[in-house]
């Protein structure tokens, strides 16, 4: 296990089979598909930047990388894709086995480079969407958490603000003389015509036919967009006068919410003044949409919110509609390159089942909290505009590219991002997730989003012994060409090797390359996508049907003696991860809203393996006066009455309290001197805690409960 996360630490990337299966008969028998799951922009302390164009291959287009084979004296490389030979350029004619280009040194197989040429930066933008169709204690949450966050814009962006109930409200902030907005019914979609038309952008001179920004002047975008360091004052007045939605609301009905109406407003806002900049549509949402497009209930309160057992039986009346159109608002987003944010905050639900489609293709956050008041809407918030080692590292217009070895195809991609429909001699005939294609658009990513890659092994037969020695090698590149934070253009390239095998005797290769936890999560993203596109897709019997698979072909066992089957121990954990993904809230909807479960799954396929295993399996430790810190069995025999365990599921963190520690904490025994011992035990997972919480986004929620006590059924 930590030879593969050594791999992860210098490249960003973990592989379900580090041994490859060499044949497309031999990688069925494996089960397990060959994945690769990957963190385009993970930071890296010596990463190398180089300040010039990468040399790349003219057959295939891959980059210069420490697998190529050179021949010094020709000044010539060899693509190890294609095998086609290239003649380095006149600037590397000094090259040679003593004197190499940084990308030929073996430990840079992770390179960036940074173009002179393309160092104009880029101003990100940030729109606020807000629901004001909530009660008033809701609305004095969300104000006063977005007061506190006006201050961290980062110094070069531009900002603008939405509001929305029946009505659709954008404010024109840059109007300095008088609070000034223009207002859309919220029954009907507007089009980006009708946006500019309706707010007058060309009314001293004629729309022009073609232009970059549809002809719109510095002058018309100052008017919704402005400079995070001008907005301020700006942004306050409009939230200090901000009010709930002022249209009564019958008994027997919902609020009236104009969510999709809002949100086509705010991208054909931003499609006309910065197509292709680093935008992002932040929205606040405070309830179900009842109103216009992408309506997921109607205001009659007999109608109950669609369930899943509405879905499986085709009797949500709401939901292909409202799929519709999100999908073809996340298709003007990606076409615009802009990004959207969820931040959900309510007891009902708001419809973030819907959104999924456009949230995911556009590499957005996504938060669900119970109200606007809660630390995990405040802290993630924050968590958002931080700067510096703290931050988030937000990035945008990431374009992803594959090149691998002919034997190789990719099937897909699963996580956050969008097809740009290359189609390649790269792309398989099966596709799993956003496939049929060797490109995809990350519309937005930061340094913790990860993807996962699935491959298709295309060689069917068994090469003979003298080619496999000599070639066993199968070569991947990832090229993530990005907007970093900082506003420079930058080109991001991971090359990697893996040894492939075939025939007799490969079990044991393939067994000592297996990464059991990439496996898991990759097995976790897999079956959740199934889940959502077959309709009689069965993920319990599938699960079970594929451990039988794998222990029968790499366990050790005697037919018909049960005691003697063993698994190696880089095979021994599999099993329970699948045991707890069978239970997880990934596969059992019981009890969850189809809201919560497409929060969990999204979140799941954009984490990376370790947070992954986390989701799925989760990590209890103990504390006790007899021993250190230990990690327990995830079992009712865990508790005992002197002892504090520590639950962390990801999505909550749990500090459970035994009934003795709890009696003695109430009796104020720690807070005397003689009891030091006591209470350092009890701070200690607390400051375990607050260490998950602060390196994790979104913040989990974080329960501290006692044996015996109410919130008790948190650790259940």
């Amino acid at each position: 296990m930590a030879e593969f996360m050594e791999l992860e630490a210098q490249d960003g990337v973990r592989m379900t089979w580090n041994v490859v299966p060499g044949t497309k008969e031999e990688a069925g028998n494996c089960v397990v598909p060959v994945s690769a799951i990957y963190t385009p922009i993970k930071p890296f302390p010596n990463m190398l930047v180089l300040p010039y164009a990468p040399l790349r291959c003219r057959n295939c287009s891959s980059v210069l990388n420490p697998f190529c084979v050179m021949d010094f004296a020709a000044k010539i490389w060899i693509c190890p894709f294609c095998f086609h030979r290239s003649h380095f350029p006149a600037h590397y004619a000094s090259v040679s086995e003593e004197n190499l280009p940084a990308e030929l040194f073996p430990q840079y197989t992770t390179i960036e480079y940074k173009s002179p040429r393309e160092a104009a930066c880029l101003q990100s933008v940030f729109m606020f969407v807000i629901d004001t169709s909530i009660i008033e204690e809701e609305m004095a949450f969300l104000k006063s958490a977005l007061s506190q966050v006006i201050g961290l814009f980062p110094d070069n962006s531009l900002v603008g603000l939405i509001t929305f109930g029946t009505l659709v409200h954008l404010h024109e902030i840059g109007f300095s003389t008088a609070p000034k907005t223009y207002v859309f019914k919220g029954s009907k979609d507007v089009s980006k015509g009708q946006l500019l038309e309706q707010m007058g952008f060309f009314l001293n001179k004629p729309k022009p036919l073609t232009g970059v920004r549809d002809g719109l002047s510095s002058e018309s975008i100052a008017r919704f967009l402005l400079p995070a360091s001008e907005c301020e004052f700006a942004i306050n007045s409009v939230l200090e006068e901000l009010q709930k939605d002022p249209w009564p609301i019958p008994a027997d009905q919902r609020a009236s919410r104009s969510t999709g109406t809002a949100l086509s407003v705010a991208a054909s806002l931003l499609g006309a003044c910065f197509p292709g900049s680093g935008a992002r549509i932040m929205a606040f949402l405070g309830g179900p949409s009842t109103e216009g497009p992408g309506a997921i209930v109607s205001k009659n309160l007999s109608e109950p919110i669609r369930s899943h057992k509405d879905m499986d039986k085709d009797s949500a009346p709401h939901y292909h509609k409202a799929i519709k159109f999100y999908e073809t608002l996340a298709k003007q987003l990606v076409h615009q390159g802009h990004v959207l944010d969820l931040f959900a905050c309510a007891v009902d639900q708001v419809g973030v089942a819907e959104l999924k489609v456009v949230v995911e293709r556009t590499g957005g956050f996504v938060v669900l909290a119970e109200s606007f008041g809660h630390s995990v809407f405040k802290d993630t918030l924050r968590r958002v505009f931080q700067s510096g080692d703290k931050g988030l590292g937000l990035s945008s217009n990431g374009i992803l590219e594959v090149n691998c070895s002919k034997d190789l195809k990719v099937q897909g991609v699963l996580g956050p991002c969008a097809s740009l429909e290359k189609r390649s001699p790269l792309c398989s005939d099966t596709i799993i997730g956003q496939g049929n294609t060797s490109a995809w658009k990350m519309c937005g990513l930061d340094q913790a989003t990860s993807l996962c890659l699935v491959f298709d092994i295309v060689r069917k037969d068994i090469p003979d012994a003298t080619v496999q020695s000599s070639s066993s090698q199968f070569y991947f590149q990832f090229l993530t060409f990005y907007q970093h934070s900082s506003g420079e253009m930058r080109l991001r390239v991971t090359t990697l090797s893996r040894r492939w095998v075939a025939g007799p005797g490969s079990i044991q290769d393939l067994i000592s390359g297996f990464d059991q936890d990439a496996a898991a999560a990759a097995m976790a993203r897999l079956v959740s996508f199934k889940m959502e596109i077959e309709a009689e897709f069965d993920p319990i019997r599938w699960l079970d049907k594929a451990l039988i698979h794998i222990c029968s072909r790499f366990g050790d066992y005697q037919k018909d003696t049960p005691s003697s089957f063993s698994l190696s121990p880089r095979f021994s954990i599999f099993p329970q991860f699948m045991f707890h993904l069978r239970r997880s809230q990934f596969v059992q909807v019981f009890n969850n809203s189809p809201d919560e479960t497409a929060y969990f799954r999204m979140i799941l396929n954009r984490e990376n393996v370790a947070n992954s295993v986390v989701m799925i399996q989760p990590s209890l430790v103990s504390y006790s006066f007899q021993s250190v810190p230990e990690p327990a069995l995830l079992d009712v025999t865990a508790i005992a009455a002197d002892r504090i365990l520590l639950l962390d599921s990801y999505f909550t963190v749990v500090i459970f309290h035994g009934s003795t520690i709890a009696q003695w904490r109430k009796a104020g025994y720690h807070d005397q001197p003689e009891h030091q011992a006591f209470a350092q035990l009890l701070q200690a997972p607390r400051d375990d805690a607050d260490a998950i919480i602060k390196e994790r986004f979104p913040v989990p929620r974080l329960v501290i409960c006692d044996q015996h006590g109410s919130q008790v059924s948190s650790c259940s």
